[in-house]
């Protein structure tokens, strides 16, 4: 297994891939990392992957992991949105970059701020063949409607003024899959999600997996969510190596 650090336009990351395969063109998986995690942290999912066949990228977030700026997690935690936006951005690139390679097919997937930028890219890239998603939330707008609200609670004054508040509301339903399901456009979709899970909660998604299958009517195998009833804010092995067998079931279509 060859694993390469790498940086790609201003994008660092990992880029993994069998030493049988290096000089193929196979198809892509872009892994996106947890918020405050890294890169690195989703070797296991990337050794899997590349095990199947498959070119994998682990890029680091903005203002994670090697391009960390000293930020505590509550400074993080008031950019959050930025993260994910930029991330929504620059996938654009390591996309244009793969297909420069001639990489035509292209799976994405991510834990918890992972699986919530890749729901959000969903509604951005008609690109992505297939997608998985471990703890992730596609309603963006609620979401970050729940987290100004905890953070007010909690004492803090947002350094944000109420039309700047609307201004970015407004911008993340954009990207909000919950009022755009039609973008999902039959891809295969993978969902796994704790029950227990008090960081990223669990109902709102499954809720939205029940209201969004109904275009799946025709083809349910194609989109599937795995409920664990025990688990909270962590993916269990079985749940990372079955988002790892529908990346090999479904990006070799």
């Amino acid at each position: 297994m060859i694993v390469k650090e790498e940086k790609w336009s201003n994008i660092p990351l990992l880029h993994i891939v069998d030493e049988r395969n290096e000089n193929s063109k196979l198809p892509a998986v872009i892994f996106l990392h947890g918020f405050t995690s890294a890169k690195e942290h989703n070797l296991h999912y990337a050794y899997n992957i590349a095990k199947k066949g498959f070119r994998v990228l682990l890029p680091d977030a903005h203002l994670h992991g090697s391009r960390d700026e000293g930020l505590d997690e509550v400074q993080l935690s008031l950019r959050f949105w930025e993260i994910v936006l930029t991330s929504i951005e620059e996938m654009a690139i390591l996309h244009n970059e793969l297909q420069t390679r001639g990489v035509q097919k292209i799976g994405m997937g991510g834990t918890s701020m992972g699986g919530i930028t890749t729901l959000g890219c969903l509604t951005a890239y008609d690109w992505i063949n297939v997608a998985t998603i471990m703890m992730g939330a596609p309603g963006y707008v609620e979401l970050a409607k729940a987290q100004i609200a905890q953070f007010e609670r909690r004492g803090f004054k947002l350094p944000i003024t109420d039309e700047e508040r609307k201004s970015l509301l407004d911008t993340l339903s954009i990207f909000d899959l919950t009022k755009q399901k039609k973008k999902l456009n039959n891809r295969p979709v993978y969902f796994w999600h704790g029950e227990n899970d008090t960081v990223v909660p669990f109902e709102p998604t499954f809720n939205f997996y029940n209201a969004a299958k109904k275009d799946y009517a025709h083809t349910p195998e194609r989109f599937e969510f795995v409920v664990d009833p025990t688990a909270g804010h962590a993916v269990s092995r079985d749940g990372m190596l079955r988002a790892v067998d529908w990346f090999a079931s479904y990006l070799n279509e």
